[in-house]
Parts: structure tokens; sequence; C-alpha cells
């Protein structure tokens, strides 16, 4: 059969009521098991797979989905180890909550998506989204979270990027190195890895990482340790690859910066591979720290000295503060320096 049946037409079709059928889908307890199994079977061999879902979603006033909204493209998020702990976080809490969850991207065409974006009944926005979707969302009236990025119009999630980055820092710090280098994230706007100027060190942005930076800078400075915008690396995406030619070209200057603060574990990471092709010894000859604390962090060897910022835990707090009904609160979450062999 080419037209697609309806719920009435199915029941016909079985010889059962549209309730029978319809709690065969939706309400299983309400049937027995081989009169349900039979239905399902039939059904299917009918072609009808359960009652149209957009249909139900009007007559209910509500999808039972929520949506992430990324603000990076979902393949690029998906790789992401930060963003894949925050993600299992808001799941966690979705599963709970028996809803379902719709993953969006910032950077999605706006006339390709705007069906999708009418379909959830509220948004977590992960990372400051590009384009007018926050706006598109807020005028809407469904409820929002923001997570990593400032606005006073909505419930919102955060850590304290600076603290974080200004506690490892000074950590490295304490054994008064004679030349540091930063390996930094989205510093400026370009898509090459490229090293930072001065006219670059005061450039205004809503990127986590400049507050990141203003952490090490205020450390370096309080350790009244010498630096220049040569010494920071601009990284467009946090990649292995991207990294490991940044680490490649810090860990090849001369003299070797004897440390190196990193942006992220992923980056972090790259720079303690690098050094092991280099014969660089970590921490003898070299102290690297990271910002994240993703599960490789742990693992790698040495163990890598970073900030925790609590992902997984972030994706529960956001998700459950969208059930909280509370339109307006802000939540910061505390970051935690982890020592491990990196930087010891």
């Amino acid at each position: 059969m080419n037209k697609k049946l309806n719920l009435k037409q199915v029941s016909v079709q079985l010889g059962v009521s549209t309730a029978t059928v319809s709690n065969a889908f939706n309400r299983p307890d309400q049937l027995s098991a081989k009169l349900r199994e039979r239905i399902l079977r039939e059904s299917a061999e009918l072609g009808y797979h359960g009652p149209n879902f957009a249909a139900r979603s009007l007559r209910k006033g509500e999808s039972g989905v929520i949506a992430v909204v990324l603000a990076d493209s979902i393949s690029y998020s998906l790789s992401d180890p930060v963003a894949s702990q925050f993600l299992q976080g808001v799941a966690e809490v979705l599963v709970n909550e028996n809803k379902q969850l719709l993953l969006l991207s910032s950077e999605s065409n706006q006339q390709a998506q705007s069906s999708s974006e009418s379909l959830p009944d509220g948004f977590v926005f992960y990372g400051a989204p590009t384009g007018d979707i926050f706006e598109r969302v807020q005028r809407s009236g469904k409820p929002l979270i923001a997570v990593d990025f400032e606005t006073h119009d909505s419930a919102s999630v955060n850590i304290n990027n600076e603290d974080g980055a200004y506690t490892v820092a000074n950590h490295g710090l304490v054994s008064k190195p004679d030349s540091v280098a930063i390996l930094g994230l989205r510093l400026v706007d370009s898509n090459r890895i490229c090293r930072l100027t001065a006219a670059d060190i005061d450039l205004e942005s809503k990127e986590i990482s400049r507050s990141r930076l203003k952490g090490y800078v205020r450390a370096l400075t309080d350790n009244q340790v010498v630096f220049s915008p040569s010494q920071i690396w601009h990284i467009p995406l946090n990649t292995p690859d991207m990294a490991e030619i940044a680490a490649r070209e810090a860990l090849t200057l001369s003299p070797l910066p004897k440390l190196v603060l990193c942006m992220s574990d992923v980056i972090a990471l790259a720079v303690i591979r690098v050094a092991g092709e280099l014969n660089i010894d970590i921490p003898k000859d070299l102290q690297v720290t990271g910002f994240d604390d993703i599960p490789e962090a742990q693992r790698s060897v040495p163990g890598l000295t970073t900030v925790c910022q609590q992902s997984l835990e972030k994706g529960r707090v956001a998700a459950g503060l969208l059930f909280s009904h509370d339109a307006k609160q802000e939540i910061l979450l505390d970051t935690r320096l982890v020592v491990r062999q990196s930087c010891a």
C-alpha cells in the first residue's frame, strides 16, 4: 500500500477499536502481551508504525523533546570530549524526566532548521550561539538555559574561567620557569594557527578563552614573569591535529619554554605527545598544564595537571534547571585544580 494509513484505517483493517491500536503503541499496560504483540506485528505489515508524532504533539501541547543548541557544528561537538561529557550529563537528566534529546546547531541554515526549532518544549544553549537563534527562541516564550556564555535575560550555568586559569598558572609558576608559552584557543578571528601580536592582547570577545587568557596574564603579572604576545598561540579548533601543529612550533623554540599553559586538555595532551617525540622530559625539562579534566587527562603518561570544570555535572545542572521553572537563576559552578605528574 503506497498511501500511509491513519489510526482509524488501521483499526478497521485489524478489526479492533482505535483505542486498542493507540494503547498498543502508547499504553502497553492496558493490553495483554499477546494482543499487543499481534497489533504491533500486523500494523508493521501494513506499514503503520504508530500515531503521527507532530499531530500528537499538537493535541497534547508538548512534544516531550528538549533541544541542545550547540554553538559549533554537531559533528565537531560530538568529537569534542568536553562537549560529549556535557551532553552525557544532559541526557542523564532527560532519561529520568522521560524526555527525548534533539541536537541543533546555531551554525545551521535557519530556513532548513526552522521546523526543528518549533518542536522542542525547552532549549539548552551550549556556548554563545551565532546568528539570531537565541533571540528567536526567546521570542517563542519557551524555557531556555544559557551555558558557558553570559546573559542576563535567562537562567544560566557557567564557571569562572578566569579564576580557574589563574589558579593553574599560579601552580605552574611556583617552580619559577624562565620562559612560558600559552597555547590558546579561539583568541582571534582567524582559521589559521598563529602567534598573537600586541594588538591582539586586549581584543574584546565573548569566547571563554579570553577569560582564561586574562587569568594566565594576571598570574604571570603577579609572579613578575616577563612575557610577550609572541609567546601566545591561537588555535582555531580544539582538535588534536591543530594542537599538535602549535605544540611542535612551541617546543622547537630556542630556548625551550619551561612551562606551557594550555587552554584545553586536548591541546595539553598534544604537547605531551610532541614532547615525547622530541625526547623532552616532562616534568624535568618541561611542565604542562591543561584545562577541562577530560578522562584522558588522568590516563595520559605523565598524568596531566589541569582544571576540572565539571562538564558532566554542568550538563546535569543545566538540564535540571530547565525543569525547575526558575527563569532567572544564574548558577556558577566551582572549578578545581587537579595536580598530576605533568606539573607536580
